[in-house]
């Protein structure tokens, strides 16, 4: 069974690019069982087909375990895939089971890579850095003309908005076609993108999905 996909924006080219982005199930609950996966859990998935979204992604690997989080990264700038995401499973035993079965694996004509995730490559600076939750929506290719009145009024229809903040090009002064909306709750979060996503506006199809979590410099 699947919990949770998502599909984020992915800038670097590396391991690091795979970054919590508040998908923590309960925030704020004391139940265990809503507690983040352990970090043997999560596995790379490297070599895949740029056809292959996180959906597709997570009912692959569901034939070795539960899906925690399923993410295939995507260039910010053409938003196509980069070949490459995470899987994270509901335990270290399901995700050396799927590292064992995938791992090789033909999809499509092409052969996957399947390994352990490590958050942080041997080289990469290791500092602390401290990750503040945030339910923060990225919605992209939208119609030039859609301002953040309009967005609060679409994105408003799915709760509490806290933020909605298009993007403009410094330079220019226009729209870049996408923009950020923070909501009140992960389960508004939720909707927001369950309702938006894929649907039309202005005869353009909306992308919506979890934004990436920034992480900031620990002060110590």
């Amino acid at each position: 069974m699947t919990k949770e996909l998502k599909e984020s924006d992915g800038a670097e080219a590396s391991l690091s690019d795979w970054e919590p982005q508040g998908e923590v199930a309960g925030s704020g609950s004391e139940d265990e069982d809503a507690s983040e996966p352990s970090e043997e859990a999560k596995l790379f998935v490297g070599n895949l087909p740029y056809d292959v979204d996180s959906q597709s992604l997570a009912m692959l690997f569901e034939k070795a375990g539960t899906i925690e989080i399923a993410e295939v990264i995507y260039n910010r700038d053409t938003e196509q895939s980069r070949g490459f995401g995470f899987i994270t499973m509901s335990s270290a035993e399901e995700a050396e089971k799927a590292a064992e079965t995938f791992n090789g694996y033909d999809l499509n004509g092409r052969l996957l890579t399947v390994n352990k995730a490590s958050p942080r490559e041997s080289g990469i600076d290791q500092s602390p850095r401290v990750y503040e939750q945030a339910f923060r929506v990225y919605a992209g290719n939208l119609p030039w003309g859609v301002g953040n009145a309009r967005l609060e009024q679409i994105f408003g229809e799915h709760g509490k908005l806290l933020e909605a903040r298009v993007v403009y090009d410094r330079e220019t002064g226009r729209s870049r076609g996408f923009v950020f909306v923070t909501m009140s709750s992960e389960t508004e979060l939720n909707d927001a993108i369950a309702a938006l996503d894929g649907q039309s506006l202005d005869g353009r199809a909306l992308r919506v999905n979890v934004a990436e979590q920034k992480p900031r410099r620990s002060p110590f």
